[in-house]
């Protein structure tokens, strides 16, 4: 298959591990905030790729540049917006599903997709068996399942070390001898990318106004400061 990847350069590698050698991988690059009238530069590359892409990524907001091509099939990241909210009651001219595209969150055994036409299941069911992934269908809400789990601990290790509790490596230690979870929250919050964690807590406050998704403080301060972590 012909994958087509928009915005998704800082994921190539674990695409490609996820995926596998067996597909054909294109890669348009963001451009100026992920305005489609500022991808002109783009245009040529995505003229001569998208009649022949089976699949795209869109890591983005891309929808109108693929929506009028035929045989199309779009899994759209959708950590900080569901399905429903981008496309309300306007069905794309395409078939539409969210995915998980966290890094570290894409290239697990399961492909986490959300629905936004329950009449794809089967057009869903067929795309994954040809990219030769395994997929689990949840609700189509902001932070899907992972993202928000994973995003909600961070944010709960942030609290814990603003109040002093412990340090850094204590929590991340603690939490992988004690959940054996992969990564420690602040060391997945690196590799996430801390700017991202925080868009999807934002995203979930918005929707939920929950009090286990108000970002800390001290990730705000990271985030303003662009800082990472340090492990």
């Amino acid at each position: 298959m012909h994958l087509l990847i928009l915005d998704g350069q800082h994921l190539a590698a674990e695409l490609r591990e996820k995926f596998g050698a067996q597909h054909q991988y294109t890669f348009v690059p963001e451009a100026g905030g992920r305005l489609v009238d500022e991808l002109e530069s783009a245009m040529p590359l995505l003229d001569d790729a998208l009649p022949t892409a089976d699949v795209v990524f869109d890591f983005g907001n891309y929808g109108p540049l693929y929506e009028e091509k035929e045989g199309i099939v779009a899994f759209v990241e959708a950590a900080t917006e569901s399905l429903a909210s981008r496309f309300g009651a306007d069905k794309p001219a395409y078939p539409v599903f969210g995915f998980c595209g966290l890094p570290t969150l894409l290239n697990r055994s399961l492909l986490e997709v959300s629905l936004y036409d329950p009449a794809d299941a089967a057009l869903l069911a067929s795309t994954c068996a040809a990219l030769g992934t395994a997929y689990r269908v949840v609700e189509d809400r902001v932070g899907l399942v992972t993202p928000r789990v994973v995003c909600m601990i961070i944010n709960e290790a942030c609290y814990t070390l603003q109040e002093g509790t412990a340090s850094i490596r204590d929590i991340d230690l603690g939490m992988k001898l004690g959940t054996n979870y992969p990564k420690g929250p602040f060391e997945w919050a690196n590799a996430i990318g801390v700017e991202r964690v925080y868009e999807v807590l934002n995203m979930l406050w918005e929707d939920t106004r929950d009090e286990r998704y108000k970002i800390s403080p001290l990730l705000k301060h990271m985030v303003q400061r662009q800082e990472t972590f340090v492990l």
